[in-house]
């Protein structure tokens, strides 16, 4: 079995992740930004760059989960440049850690939906050039935080992540709200798109991601 590293471990994705991944019988190294309690943690501190090439040496794979919620607050410039930053910084670092370590592991870095940006009916899959807007230059940047692992040799996957859907938190239990005051209705035309996948699913393709020899 695998040896998995893990930033965003504590989130709503992340903790089902694990769950799924110690049930599969990996060992799993959660990264945690306060002192480490037990070889189980790693201690990291993004905002200011550190993270030990040692505690990550021996790895198998590293899932890069962290990033500042898109649904809170308004997208003021200081809040635009806030998710840019929460993004981009951390994975910088991950990749930058990652390319200097001996074991070369795979890199699983979560990207979003957002990459395509709105294109109503037009065909979509991995080879599509991106979207135009705030939301496409986010996830544009967010891939490319990535580049360090790639030019170092190492497997890099970047999930682009669609609305995940689960009762336990996310958008689901707030999306509830309106339909159970009686204000679920048809908004606008009833035209727009979401991309969405139920968290159980999305668990799915990121345990794939790690095993699969052909992404």
């Amino acid at each position: 079995m695998a040896r998995i590293a893990i930033a965003g471990a504590s989130g709503l994705v992340g903790k089902r992740l694990c769950a799924a991944l110690a049930a599969d019988g990996h060992a799993l190294l959660r990264l945690v930004r306060r002192p480490a309690s037990g070889a189980g943690e790693a201690e990291w501190d993004p905002e200011n760059g550190r993270l030990e090439p040692a505690a990550l040496e021996g790895i198998d794979a590293f899932v890069h989960l962290s990033g500042e919620s898109i649904a809170a607050g308004r997208w003021s410039p200081a809040r635009k440049s806030e998710i840019v930053r929460s993004r981009t910084v951390s994975t910088r670092l991950v990749a930058a850690t990652l390319a200097r370590l001996l074991s070369k592991p795979s890199l699983v870095a979560a990207s979003a939906i957002g990459f395509y940006g709105d294109r109503g009916g037009e065909w979509l899959d991995e080879t599509s050039r991106p979207g135009r807007g705030f939301l496409p230059e986010v996830c544009v940047e967010w891939e490319r935080a990535c580049d360090a692992a790639r030019e170092a040799g190492l497997r890099v996957v970047n999930v682009r992540i669609g609305v995940a859907l689960d009762p336990a938190g996310g958008a689901l239990p707030a999306m509830l709200v309106p339909f159970r005051l009686g204000l679920g209705g048809k908004m606008g035309t009833g035209a727009q798109y979401v991309s969405w996948i139920t968290l159980d699913d999305l668990v799915g393709a990121l345990r794939h991601c790690l095993v699969s020899t052909t992404l």
